[in-house]
């Protein structure tokens, strides 16, 4: 479902085409009027539903930021044989300002934010009933696009003063029209974080605890776990993970592959993954409507995607012993591709409870308090993760628990982020250098003369 705001506007402009007489009696095109499209409760809902479409749009949610993080960060563990000149230039670290994964990555984020602008403007018309439910959704939606925007578009949050360094343009009202005038120059990289943590606070108050596979309570506090620990700020990155597993409307899945959509038996279609246990928020795909942007290129030919990026048999006999499960999770095809994306229909799972036990034991181990946060100590939340994958664990130390984010959410988009905060260098590029960070696109800064081009573009 497209954006509900292009699709009213198509349908006025012909109802005004049919009704006029002569040339001078069309209305302009450039604008309208937010009373003409969101009018009743039906209508902002619909156009609720567009935003979640948009949001898990291929180049968003749907994959592609994920992908372009860990082709970023990639040294030794993906070989990459694509076509794609652009994603070529993402594995080599020389990105162009022109590069379009790129350019529509900013697209569909801001896209997808200027939709849930309108739902949230015309919030008034929606049934009391459920008016702090969708308003808990578009929040959840906006602040995490703009979390996902920031990190990519900006430098790190430890990287010099983040007060100072430039994030991403800040819009909180919806574009109606496109001139000069409203054109929006950069935030800063704390505005764009204090606003996501904004949005997320308020919609983890506004929204319910169950939600179908649409955003809950939980589902924002775990986005707010995962932004509190990429600010440094492990207290607050743990009572949000905490309340999460506390919540006990999620189990880890009995095995590491039960976590993922189901892969298809040889030789039978594909078909639709679903929710695991685990997931807590994930992007809805079906064999009719969404797209697995991590299927498209980790997934080989066989199973519906390209087969760009194999999987180095060195960096899997680095990475997990002989008796770790997560061992299994890796299919050869010709090349090794992993199985978490092997079902080109499954969902993209976006946030899952292994993580939320990571976040929680880090920060336990960063702060070293008397009482560990959540009344679990960092070896038991280990234990957690490590022990589904059939390993034994006698030690939580930082390395530990940060080596086991390696191996747990591997190709899932963390590498890059993660190498950023724990300030570790990629090869012999710096965490901190230019290279890491993605230029705005050219045709941005050509449209609006106020975006300032990133260092190093």
């Amino acid at each position: 479902m497209k954006n509900i705001y292009h699709i009213l506007f198509i349908s006025l402009l012909l109802i005004t085409l049919a009704a006029c007489k002569k040339p001078l009696d069309i209305e302009p095109v450039d604008t309208i009027e937010q009373g003409e499209a969101l009018i009743t409760s039906k209508d902002v809902e619909v156009a609720l539903i567009g935003s979640y479409a948009d949001l898990g749009g291929a180049n968003f949610y749907g994959g592609r930021p994920f992908l372009i993080a860990d082709f970023l960060a990639n040294t030794n563990a993906i070989e990459w044989s694509g076509t794609y000149e652009e994603l070529t230039q993402t594995i080599n670290k020389s990105i162009l300002k022109t590069n379009g994964f790129v350019s529509n990555i900013w697209r569909d984020g801001y896209s997808t934010i200027n939709d849930v602008n309108n739902v949230l403007s015309a919030i008034d018309k929606v049934d009391e009933a459920k008016r702090n439910r969708i308003q808990g959704e578009a929040k959840f939606i906006r602040g995490s696009a703009y979390f996902d925007l920031v990190r990519l578009f900006g430098k790190a949050y430890n990287d010099g003063d983040p007060s100072v360094n430039l994030g991403v343009p800040i819009v909180l009202t919806p574009t109606t029209s496109v001139t000069k005038d409203n054109f929006v120059g950069r935030g800063t990289v704390q505005q764009a974080y204090q606003q996501a943590i904004t949005d997320l606070t308020e919609a983890e108050a506004d929204l319910p605890e169950t939600n179908g596979f649409f955003a809950t309570k939980y589902a924002a506090a775990a986005m707010l776990a995962r932004i509190y620990l990429q600010m440094g700020n492990y207290a607050e990155a743990a009572r949000a993970a905490d309340r999460v597993i506390k919540s006990g409307n999620y189990t880890l899945a009995r095995t590491y592959l039960q976590a993922f959509p189901t892969v298809p038996a040889a030789g039978s279609p594909a078909q639709p993954g679903g929710n695991t246990v685990e997931d807590i928020f994930a992007m809805q795909v079906t064999n009719l409507t969404g797209f697995n942007g991590f299927n498209e290129f980790y997934g080989s030919s066989t199973y519906g995607g390209r087969g760009d990026a194999a999987i180095s048999q060195a960096w899997i006999n680095a990475n997990y012993t002989a008796n770790d499960q997560r061992r299994q999770s890796f299919y050869d095809d010709g090349d090794l591709f992993t199985s978490k994306f092997a079902n080109q229909y499954g969902n993209v799972s976006i946030i899952r409870l292994a993580e939320m036990y990571l976040i929680r034991a880090e920060c336990n181990v960063r702060l070293a308090p008397a009482a560990p946060i959540g009344g679990v100590t960092p070896l038991e939340d280990l234990q957690m993760v490590r022990n589904r994958a059939g390993l034994t664990t006698t030690s939580a130390s930082l390395a530990d628990i940060l080596q086991e984010r390696r191996r747990e959410l591997a190709f899932e988009g963390f590498a890059l982020h993660d190498a950023k905060r724990t300030q570790t260098n990629i090869g012999n590029i710096a965490w901190n250098s230019p290279r890491l960070v993605l230029p705005i696109p050219q045709r941005e800064t050509d449209a609006n003369e106020s975006l300032v081009q990133n260092e190093g573009y």
